[in-house]
């Protein structure tokens, strides 16, 4: 029972932590239930929820819940070119898009290939957020990036255009680090869709230059080649979103574990969270942000180790997409 009450409370802070750590709060945000994949709202519109949702497949080598790894017609594409993020000597590895021309979304990797498990971090600043910025509002977390370095624990940073714009440094020195790939989180962590755990919504015709936006921040702040992946903000979508982010080449990344991190207080739930939802293959999401996800460096420290032991190894998304195409 304890476990329970324990774990319910870090999961009543998924609508803040999926509306952007410095975004909504947790008493603005309706509470969303439990995920594991993704759900079909009225409308069409897909949001981090129950199971099922379109555009999220089971493809060969894999089991379990939808949004795994490449459905038919999802063969790997190039990427963008070689990066200290990618494997040595060769481009990030794409999922061709779904039928329509929509993102295909990849949620986690291959149930089969050994106990892998990748870590991923939304650096989350949305654009109206400055002023509190300069307030003294700190949307960054150095030591959590310390964290993975001194674990050697190589992961996928999920980073929006304006967190880049505030702290071009440390974009820069993440983006530098071959431990770490640098991705497209949005550039004003607004919402894709209604309804999405009250973030403001962009319109349609936006979607594209948002996302455009956020690479031309990347490479103004020093991240030259961000792999060629997009979280939605709040992990919401539609086909409208999903067709502007696969016009672009980029494949839409989800998860399978949510760690209740965003404004989390209680360390210890947060790491039983994490441990009792990784499975092999697993993507797991948490956030590089100090204000609203202040126990995240701590979880890190301890989740690490305990992995390791139970015997995984810890992969970026695009060593993880790879292993669902049938690497090591």
């Amino acid at each position: 029972m304890i476990r329970l009450v324990r774990r319910t409370a870090a999961l009543c802070v998924l609508s803040a932590a999926l509306a952007g750590c410095g975004g909504a709060r947790p008493d603005t945000a309706g509470h969303a239930p439990p995920a594991q994949s993704a759900t079909a709202a009225p409308g069409g519109t897909h949001r981090p929820g129950a199971t099922g949702a379109p555009g999220t497949t089971t493809g060969p080598g894999a089991t379990g819940a939808p949004g795994v790894t490449s459905g038919p017609g999802s063969t790997a594409t190039p990427g963008s070119p070689a990066t200290p993020g990618a494997t040595a000597g060769s481009a990030p590895p794409t999922l061709a898009p779904d039928p329509g021309g929509l993102a295909h979304v990849f949620a986690h990797g291959p149930r089969n290939k050994g106990k892998i498990v990748a870590l991923t971090f939304d650096a989350d600043m949305t654009a109206d957020e400055g002023g509190r910025a300069a307030a003294g509002e700190h949307f960054d977390n150095p030591a959590l990036i310390s964290a993975l370095r001194a674990l050697k624990v190589p992961a996928t940073v999920f980073m929006t255009g304006r967190w880049a714009e505030q702290y071009p440094d440390q974009a820069r020195s993440i983006g530098r680090d071959p431990l770490f790939e640098v991705a497209n989180h949005s550039y004003s962590h607004y919402a894709f869709t209604g309804d999405c755990y009250g973030l403001p919504t962009l319109s349609g015709d936006r979607v594209r230059a948002d996302v455009e936006r956020a690479t031309t921040a990347f490479r103004t702040a020093g991240v030259a080649h961000p792999v060629p992946y997009f979280r939605f903000p709040g992990g919401c979508y539609d086909d409208l979103a999903r067709r502007a982010v696969g016009g672009l080449g980029l494949t839409a990344i989800q998860w399978d574990v949510i760690s209740g991190d965003a404004f989390a207080t209680d360390a210890d739930a947060v790491v039983r969270q994490v441990l009792d939802g990784v499975r092999p293959g697993s993507v797991v999401v948490m956030h590089c942000t100090r204000s609203a996800a202040p126990t995240t460096e701590r979880v890190v420290r301890a989740v690490v180790p305990e992995l390791r032991a139970q015997g995984y190894r810890f992969l970026k998304v695009s060593e993880m997409i790879a292993a669902a195409r049938g690497g090591s």
